[in-house]
């Protein structure tokens, strides 16, 4: 995690940018406590980092405009919860300039990895150096555009030949309605597939929702893993979300050795309504009483072990230990 040095630095660098005048993430205290056992080695596997925009500027294409959101508070935020490995995603707003979370990657060592996002201007020696730094897959972003079938499995399988010579895996955002029309292209892919926040799949529509099924058949599979991050957005039940258990416990019965857990932080609002460059303030989330409901989805202590140590281990090509992790993590199984 960030060293002594660093963290002073980026304190510093924080006053900085508040003296400026920009906007920070929240990064407020949670009354909530994180109320189980967390193992040692527990990744969160889905988080942005935000850089200050006049040293990363943000793509002039981007939809909206988060706060800054740095790895100093991403450090501090798992320091709560009890989480030692991260993996930093990099947002829309920066296209295919993955500089923010390259950086990010390096101020928090090697318990980070990355997800990049490319395309055909992305040189070979670009991607030697993201391999090099940490980074293990590469996102589709299906959301905001090529949200048909029939572009989606052109992008597919543009990335897959992209990434022929390389052991990364493909990372998508889109919706059961694309993963259903993807579902023979994940079956034969040559790496494994993973789709963000439950696949897009919506908590009062249950297990019987059009697409659902197909995700369900992937995860069983073996192509594909699934993230279970981002309930506050898929559904109307807070604080507690019982629909999105119900789906989580779909997912894991599938098969549990290919379900990640997020926090999503720094939970960024793209639906604010606002224009594309006014600044959209992040969603309030209280990320201990998410890491709690998960507990409460999983409450078989060897299965939290499996997804929150052993999967992104695998996935992402950590370490058996890291420096920093508790001694325990370094025992035998």
């Amino acid at each position: 995690m960030l060293s002594r040095r660093r963290l002073i630095g980026g304190s510093v660098a924080t006053g900085a940018l508040l003296r400026g005048g920009l906007s920070l993430a929240e990064a407020r205290k949670s009354a909530t406590r994180v109320d189980f056992a967390v193992p040692p080695g527990a990744c969160d596997c889905h988080t942005h980092v935000i850089g200050d925009p006049a040293k990363y500027p943000l793509s002039s294409a981007r939809t909206y405009t988060p706060p800054i959101a740095l790895p100093a508070q991403l450090a501090r935020l798992h320091r709560a919860l009890g989480i030692e490995r991260v993996v930093i995603v990099t947002p829309s707003i920066y296209g295919t300039d993955n500089s923010v979370t390259l950086w990010a990657m390096g101020e928090l060592g090697a318990s980070a990895r990355g997800v990049a996002v490319i395309d055909e201007r992305t040189s070979e020696q670009q991607l030697d150096a993201m391999q090099r730094a940490g980074v293990r897959g590469a996102r589709l972003n299906l959301t905001v555009s090529a949200t048909d079938a029939q572009s989606a499995r052109q992008r597919f399988a543009a990335l897959e030949r992209r990434l022929s010579s390389r052991n990364w895996h493909v990372q998508m955002f889109t919706t059961l309605e694309v993963i259903a029309a993807l579902k023979d292209a994940v079956l034969s892919a040559s790496r494994p597939v993973v789709f963000d926040h439950f696949g897009g799949a919506r908590g009062e529509l249950g297990l019987t929702q059009p697409g659902f099924g197909a995700l369900l058949q992937l995860v069983e599979s073996g192509n594909a893993y699934v993230k279970i991050s981002g309930a506050y957005r898929l559904s109307q039940q807070g604080p507690h979300f019982e629909d999105m258990g119900i789906l989580a416990r779909a997912l894991i019965g599938a098969r549990a050795d290919r379900i990640l857990w997020g926090t999503d932080w720094p939970h960024t609002n793209s639906n604010s309504g606002l224009s594309a460059t006014a600044l959209s303030p992040a969603i309030s989330v209280d990320d201990a009483h998410m890491l709690n409901l998960f507990a409460t989805w999983v409450p078989d202590k060897a299965l939290r072990h499996q997804i929150l140590v052993d999967n992104p281990r695998r996935l992402y090509d950590f370490p058996a230990a890291v420096a920093g992790l508790a001694a325990a993590s370094a025992a035998p199984p």
